[in-house]
């Protein structure tokens, strides 16, 4: 697998939405800008989404499996993809980062006086419930979530403007859908095999096959913040 399209999961999984979106927020903000930085595109499916996009965007994607496909799919919008961030500052209009690393300290360096943050990002407790079904270790040791984050920004110099958190439910139908799952997102479990969790999977699969489905909690919150113009 690269980039991150999951319709292998149509049919074997159903996951609810935040009551926002996070698209229809983003781009307003990109039509009056001149630059935009997107943090970890994955394979740039969400950003090819938002064209046209600002006359000077850079994404930025680390994970080696993923940097060919967002390059490969960006390249006719004339989007520069790297694997680290930038060195500059004061570069962009918009950071943007869904799903992504949230460096505060370099968001704040990277935005211009006016610009500005949005980010939704994915908390500490999302699918803990899964975890404790497997018996596993919580699958971040941090606490992670809107306080946290919008706490980091001010720190860093930027003004929170929004804060938005909740808890949207995920129901596996099939427990091909929770290995697959597993198997791709592998911080959720660590170390994760089905061998490993043989045992464990079968008391699973037996849950789905007497309820039809195992439905657990995700954890999402978004925020916006602007770097407050010089006096």
């Amino acid at each position: 697998m690269t980039g991150w399209e999951f319709a292998w999961l149509d049919g074997l999984a159903v996951a609810s939405e935040p009551s926002w979106s996070y698209p229809e927020i983003a781009r307003p903000l990109l039509r009056s800008a001149a630059s935009l930085l997107d943090l970890d595109t994955g394979g740039g499916e969400l950003l090819a989404e938002f064209a046209p996009l600002p006359p000077y965007t850079v994404a930025v994607e680390s994970w080696a499996r993923n940097t060919p496909a967002a390059r490969e799919r960006l390249a006719p919008f004339g989007v520069e993809v790297l694997t680290e961030l930038p060195a500059g500052e004061n570069e962009f209009d918009v950071v943007l980062s869904r799903h992504g690393r949230l460096p505060a300290a370099d968001v704040a360096r990277l935005l211009r006086p006016g610009g500005v943050l949005l980010t939704q990002q994915v908390g500490s407790a999302d699918l803990a419930e899964l975890n404790d079904a497997l018996g596993a270790a919580p699958p971040h040791p941090r606490r992670w979530d809107a306080e946290v984050a919008a706490v980091a920004l001010t720190a860093a110099g930027l003004r929170v403007t929004d804060v938005r958190e909740e808890h949207p439910e995920l129901a596996f139908r099939d427990i091909r859908a929770v290995i697959h799952h597993l198997q791709t997102v592998p911080w959720q479990v660590r170390n994760f095999t089905p061998q490993r969790y043989e045992r464990q999977l079968a008391r699973l699969s037996a849950i789905i096959r007497a309820r039809g489905e195992f439905t657990v909690r995700a954890h999402r919150f978004l925020v916006q913040a602007e770097r407050p113009t010089e006096v």
